[in-house]
């Protein structure tokens, strides 16, 4: 079978939860099959391939740091090797992290770096030379985060790579154009993740801050699947080098969140 006749394959990295989770299996929904890439926890990846395997696709789980600048390459070429081609990446591994810059760490600032900005930017870079050899006119969807266009205490750093990430985007857009190649950001809000419900400590804080947003709800990993099934789709072949906010709404009013001093330490 020629490569190019085989079918569409999505490369989901930390797609063994929350965001990641939604977005493989919203994409296996949509009819791809699915490569999730992991740091930790293998019982979880193994979890969420058998329920892409459940929904009648193929899934395939790739171990791999991404702070290690060599691991990007190694992810591509072993979901290559296991499924066949990719035709979407959806880069959204990443981590969470705040610090005031009175007292932020060298380490905490190294690692958002290596992990947030040039994990990602690695990761985009192999599957864009895959797919320009193999002739595929795919998509890379970024994950980014709203946090990227509105500033908060303590996220100077997350918050900082997160507007660069989706600056950048905008010129890889540009460099991935005569491919064919679409290149894109979902900036996500308020994304809890985690047993939160159960987080008794900080109840009246999520009721509180759940209230606050206009849609009063959270999201879910679901709603940015969605989002990216929808951006890599034919029906949004006009659209490149832009950032969709799915955040419910937060954003708009220009709200401050709850200090994170007391409040939820969960969300995306």
């Amino acid at each position: 079978m020629n490569e190019l006749e085989k079918g569409r394959v999505a490369l989901v990295t930390g797609g063994s939860r929350g965001i990641g989770k939604g977005i493989a299996l919203v994409l296996a929904d949509a009819g791809y099959d699915i490569a999730i890439t992991y740091t930790s926890k293998q019982e979880l990846a193994v979890e969420v391939a058998e329920q892409i395997r459940q929904k009648g696709r193929r899934a395939a789980v790739i171990q791999g740091e991404l702070t290690d600048e060599k691991i990007p390459r190694q992810i591509v070429d072993t979901c290559v090797q296991e499924m066949g081609r990719i035709d979407v990446l959806a880069n959204n591994a990443g981590r969470t992290m705040f610090g005031n810059i009175l007292k932020i760490e060298l380490a905490t600032i190294d690692h958002l770096i290596d992990l947030n900005f040039k994990g990602c930017v690695l990761m985009l870079q192999a599957a864009a030379q895959y797919m320009v050899k193999a002739g595929i006119r795919g998509n890379i969807v970024n994950i980014t985060s709203t946090r990227g266009q509105r500033a908060y205490p303590n996220d100077g750093v997350y918050g900082g790579l997160k507007a660069g990430l989706s600056r950048a985007t905008e010129s890889f857009a540009l460099d991935l154009a005569p491919y064919g190649i679409r290149v894109n950001c979902i900036a996500p809000g308020s994304i809890p993740h985690g047993n939160w419900k159960a987080n008794e400590a900080h109840k009246d804080a999520y009721t509180d801050f759940q209230q606050r947003i206009p849609l009063k709800r959270f999201g879910t990993g679901e709603d940015i699947g969605q989002a990216v099934a929808w951006l890599v789709s034919a029906q949004a072949s006009y659209i490149t080098g832009q950032t969709i906010n799915v955040d419910g709404g937060l954003i708009l009013p220009g709200m401050p969140e709850i200090d994170r001093g007391a409040g939820p330490k969960t969300w995306a």
